[in-house]
């Protein structure tokens, strides 16, 4: 395990780089994650799929399929990589702030 400070803040990451304790989570932590993960700017379009991603999260406790964020979002597959670069699982979910995927999302 090792340790980032954001904003005073010192938050647990696991062998992966993914947040430990998800409660923990804020926007500042977002934006850190998303300059590691190669989006330099949060947009309307990255807030939409991170908050879709966490509500699905809170909801049934896994993340979800990456054809179901393309279709309840509207999104194609080319865009999505297109908005997290390093992909829906290890962009996407890490700047959401959920756990590491165990499998596909």
């Amino acid at each position: 395990m090792s340790f980032v400070e954001i904003k005073g803040q010192q938050i647990e990451l696991d062998e992966d780089g993914f947040i430990v304790e998800p409660d923990l989570w804020s926007t500042d932590i977002a934006e850190y994650f998303a300059k590691e993960e190669e989006v330099e700017e949060l947009t309307e379009q990255h807030w939409k799929i991170i908050n879709y991603l966490k509500d699905y999260f809170k909801q049934f406790g896994i993340a979800p399929m990456v054809r179901k964020v393309c279709k309840d979002n509207n999104v194609s597959m080319q865009e999505l990589y297109a908005l997290f670069p390093t992909g829906p699982a290890k962009g996407a979910c890490k700047i959401a702030g959920l756990p590491k995927p165990t499998g596909c999302v």
